[in-house]
């Protein structure tokens, strides 16, 4: 690789292709290295299972990638399919929480609840466009609608317990926690609540979309718009350090602290290495793709209407699993993910079988198989469930940090999500995605907005690198 690039970019995650195609689009030369054969990172497709059978193997469910400013500028020749719902919550004894597109027709839904729900989302549902990018992205001084992000920083910088507090029956908070659990912090810590709020409004403003033939094909669509723009991208090479990049004025790093310190060697200042080592990564996950004779049989028929189910029961059930995993423990009852994306593209599995997703939040690097929980929480809700398995495959912490280093010990969020590491990751300063080293930058879902397939990280990175070009 003798030719001198403007830019190199390592990895090609959503942040990674993100970054380069935005240095792309600024006619800057950019050459991306990918160590494994395929690009992607978490945006992947595979037959996980059985012949035949399509699993996502980590990110499935899309509503920051069809809500993303970056990705919606790219012609990106992707089909986005919608569920007839966008979420559905069971709760014991055969009834359901379902989250439909409309604000008001989900508030009917929660009965007494119902106005409560609606005075907390409809303002952002209704003025999202005007927050999106300081949503998904670091801390601007003077927002575009800085009264409608004051009012979202009063409620989603708290913790989901207080959030709820509002309420009064089970199934609005059941939905919240729900929500909440993808912030993989405890109930009772700040600011989950962030996440119920944006994931609601974007269930209600956009939906919660699949990608029709799977997320690899979100990665091949990227790969192929940078291809465009005269980028070049290389698999199967893995970078170790710096020092092995050919030349470019830039470079940028899809990758997180503990990678970077490591590539970085001695040029990294001490000072900053020990704020980057300091950084705290979150609890792990166990993740279970099944291939099936048939559909899920939920107890409640209304559940196959959502290609996402949360499963874990009611608020104070979710508030025990999501505390144990930060307590070293493994819930006995964990709050599980699950995806059916067979149900709405049959692209997924042969000619009526079915394929299922599903994930649940263990400690840190724990080297132990839940499955057997996770397949619990799903029979707890249908009945029936384990007669339909005809293969699975299961991925704990070990196994998704040997798939993509950026997981490490299995926290696919590239870190925790607490209070001080939400605006402020990887390190406290003004910049986020600048380091010390001249020309090098941060791009991965270490930094704001943080996880997702939204591309945001690299996409800022890229307008901090040229706004010092």
């Amino acid at each position: 690789m003798s030719r001198r690039w403007d830019a190199i970019v390592v990895g090609s995650g959503p942040n990674g292709l993100a970054a380069a195609i935005e240095l792309a689009r600024h006619q800057r030369s950019v050459l991306v290295l990918e160590a494994a054969a395929e690009p992607g990172g978490g945006m992947r497709t595979a037959e996980l299972t059985l012949p035949g059978f399509k699993h996502d193997v980590c990110a499935s469910i899309h509503p920051t990638g069809l809500a993303s400013p970056f990705f919606k500028r790219l012609p990106l020749d992707v089909e986005w399919v919608h569920p007839d719902v966008p979420l559905a919550h069971p709760l014991d004894g055969g009834r359901a929480v379902i989250m439909e597109r409309s604000v008001s027709r989900t508030a009917e839904r929660l009965g007494r609840d119902g106005r409560a729900y609606q005075s907390l989302m409809a303002p952002f549902v209704a003025g999202w466009d005007r927050i999106d990018n300081e949503a998904l992205g670091p801390i601007k001084i003077f927002p575009r609608a800085p009264f409608l992000m004051l009012r979202l920083a009063f409620f989603g910088l708290r913790s989901a317990r207080s959030l709820v507090g509002r309420f009064r029956g089970q199934e609005a908070p059941a939905l919240l926690a729900g929500l909440a659990g993808h912030s993989v912090l405890p109930m009772e810590w700040a600011p989950g609540s962030a996440a119920a709020l944006a994931l609601g409004t974007l269930a209600h403003r956009v939906g919660w979309p699949m990608l029709r033939g799977g997320t690899g094909v979100l990665a091949r669509a990227l790969a192929g718009v940078l291809h465009q723009l005269g980028g070049e991208l290389r698999c199967n090479h893995p970078v170790r350090s710096l020092g092995e990049l050919p030349e470019a004025r830039i470079k940028l790093l899809d990758v997180t602290p503990r990678q970077f310190v490591a590539m970085a060697g001695n040029d990294l200042p001490s000072s900053w290495k020990d704020r980057l080592l300091s950084f705290r990564y979150g609890p792990g996950v166990v993740k279970v793709d099944y291939a099936l004779s048939a559909p899920v049989p939920w107890t409640n028929a209304e559940v196959a209407r959502a290609a996402t189910v949360h499963l874990g029961g009611t608020f104070e059930e979710i508030a025990r699993s999501e505390r144990a995993c930060w307590e070293g423990r493994h819930a006995e009852r964990p709050y599980v993910l699950c995806v059916q994306n067979s149900l709405f593209d049959p692209t997924r599995a042969p000619a009526g079988k079915h394929t299922l997703w599903a994930y649940c939040h263990v400690p840190q690097a724990s080297p132990l198989d839940v499955s057997a929980s996770i397949d619990d929480q799903i029979e707890r809700f249908a009945p029936g469930f384990r007669e339909l398995v005809l293969a699975r495959s299961v991925l704990t912490p070990d196994r998704l940090q040997s798939y993509n280093a950026n997981y490490v010990g299995g926290d696919i969020t590239g870190g925790a999500l607490t209070l001080g590491q939400l605006f402020t990751r990887p390190v406290v300063q003004l910049d986020p995605y600048r380091t010390p080293l001249p020309g090098v930058f941060l791009c991965s879902s270490s930094t704001p907005p943080g996880g997702g397939v939204h591309g945001m990280c690299g996409y800022h990175a890229a307008r901090s690198a040229l706004a010092g070009w």
